[in-house]
């Protein structure tokens, strides 16, 4: 019982002794967990102490610099204030001294950009135009080559003469009549000068008027070929070769335009006189001819433009139309042209270059100046044009535009260069007595105005005739 009870004695001991020993154990862990966790926060609290001291010397230094930031401000606002104040004591001053308002100053260099920005523009705009017209020359000069060279065209100086031949000599002798009876008939009928010298075997018509040139030409060699030659036979002759004449205007005319590439119609009346000008020159260059030509070079400098060339053939092809009327109408071709044009139902651009094409009116479009440029490049061609024969028909039409002025006057026929004029007078109108003052009349215009070497001599016929027919 004793060792049961030592045994159970030491067991309670030893319990107790690992209790103690137990609680003790935890007590020194709790003691060290709680130690450690109090090291922990004093860790951290140290590190916040530190980061705390940190922010607040950024703030010290931040307030430092603002401190000094906002010293220097006021320092250069003072320095400022001072050099503005003093920029206006010497702006004043150097007013004072040069009597110069700070506003003139600068009205006064405004002015002088604004007129240094005008003569820098006026360069550029010189500089400009000077490079455009060297362009417009160059490309002109290329356009107008272009068109020369593609419408090859050969020219034929006018003459005012024309040739008949004849069979034999004899023919001379029937021509002239018994005391120059046939002659004067023809001269008088025909209004041409027939001129019967040595020449073997021909004899010369000579007149400025192509169309009354080309009727004798016709009228002499149908009396040449009939062989009867007297003025009743004259006058026949003369009306059917009138009549042929007429036809073959009117194919010369439609030849034209088809040579000009002219597409619609043309007016029968514009036809007509367009094959007169077979017979009328400029300067010795046939009108006819010269009308086609710059129909075709004005076409051809149109479509180089890349603008429709149907507008500029056509006006340039018409733009001498007046020449054939200017015998018989007052005003210059040009106008004489255009107005007859408008008459006629033709489009108002080919009107305007048409009275355009001599500068009478100002050119406004692009066809009349293509016009203006066919027609000096047709005219300035080598050989194309003489300038005596112009003057030479511009001086014959004069002295018979000064005998036709006078009332009662039916014709008027310079012949021989303008040395010999006849004057046809209605017999109804003009008496035997107011002829002879009619002659006097005319003599004394003519010195007065027309300008003429040597001297012409004035014929006036008045003739009347009764005509009957037996049955």
């Amino acid at each position: 019982m004793e060792a049961t009870a030592t045994a159970w004695a030491l067991a309670t001991v030893v319990a107790l002794a690992t209790a103690i020993v137990v609680l003790t154990v935890d007590r020194a862990l709790a003691r060290r967990r709680k130690a450690r966790e109090h090291g922990g926060l004093d860790q951290r609290e140290q590190r916040l102490l530190q980061r705390e001291e940190t922010l607040e010397t950024k703030a010290s230094t931040l307030e430092l610099r603002e401190a000094n930031l906002l010293e220097r401000e006021r320092t250069l606002a003072a320095a400022q204030a001072d050099l503005e104040d003093e920029r206006v004591t010497v702006r004043k001053r150097l007013e004072e001294l040069a009597d110069y308002t700070a506003d003139e100053a600068r009205q006064d260099l405004i002015e002088e950009v604004e007129a240094q920005a005008r003569a820098d523009a006026r360069e550029l705009v010189r500089d400009v135009e000077q490079r455009t017209r060297q362009e417009a020359g160059r490309r002109g000069q290329e356009i107008l080559a272009t068109a020369v060279q593609r419408v090859a065209s050969s020219s034929t100086a006018a003459v005012a003469t024309s040739t008949v031949s004849l069979p034999d000599e004899d023919m001379k002798g029937r021509i002239i009549g018994r005391d120059g009876r046939n002659i004067r008939a023809f001269q008088q009928v025909t209004g041409v000068d027939v001129i019967v010298d040595d020449s073997p075997g021909v004899v010369t018509l000579s007149s400025f008027d192509g169309v009354r040139r080309e009727i004798a030409r016709r009228t002499l060699e149908a009396l040449v070929e009939d062989g009867r030659i007297q003025p009743a036979s004259i006058e026949n002759a003369f009306e059917k070769a009138a009549d042929d004449v007429q036809k073959f205007v009117l194919a010369a005319g439609e030849e034209a335009i088809r040579e000009a590439r002219v597409e619609d119609d043309v007016p029968d009346e514009l036809v007509r006189l367009l094959g007169e000008l077979e017979f009328r020159s400029s300067y010795g260059q046939n009108v006819r001819l010269h009308s086609i030509e710059c129909a075709l070079i004005a076409g051809v400098m149109a479509e180089e433009l890349g603008r429709d060339g149907t507008v500029a053939r056509r006006a340039a092809l018409l733009h001498d139309i007046g020449k054939a009327l200017t015998h018989k109408v007052e005003g210059s071709h040009a106008a004489v042209g255009a107005e007859l044009s408008r008459r006629v139902g033709e489009s108002e651009p080919v009107c305007h270059a048409i009275a355009a094409h001599h500068d009478e009116v100002e050119p406004q479009t692009v066809e009349a100046a293509l016009v203006q440029a066919a027609d000096a490049a047709s005219a300035a061609r080598p050989g194309a044009r003489r300038q005596a024969w112009e003057q030479y028909v511009s001086r014959l039409n004069s002295i018979e535009d000064i005998c036709q002025s006078f009332d009662g006057v039916r014709e008027v026929h310079a012949l021989q260069s303008g040395r010999e004029v006849r004057v046809m007078v209605a017999p109804d109108a003009i008496d035997d007595t107011q002829a002879r003052s009619l002659t006097s009349e005319i003599t004394r215009k003519l010195e007065a105005e027309a300008r003429y070497p040597g001297q012409i001599n004035v014929t006036v016929i008045r003739e009347f005739r009764v005509r009957g027919t037996a049955k």
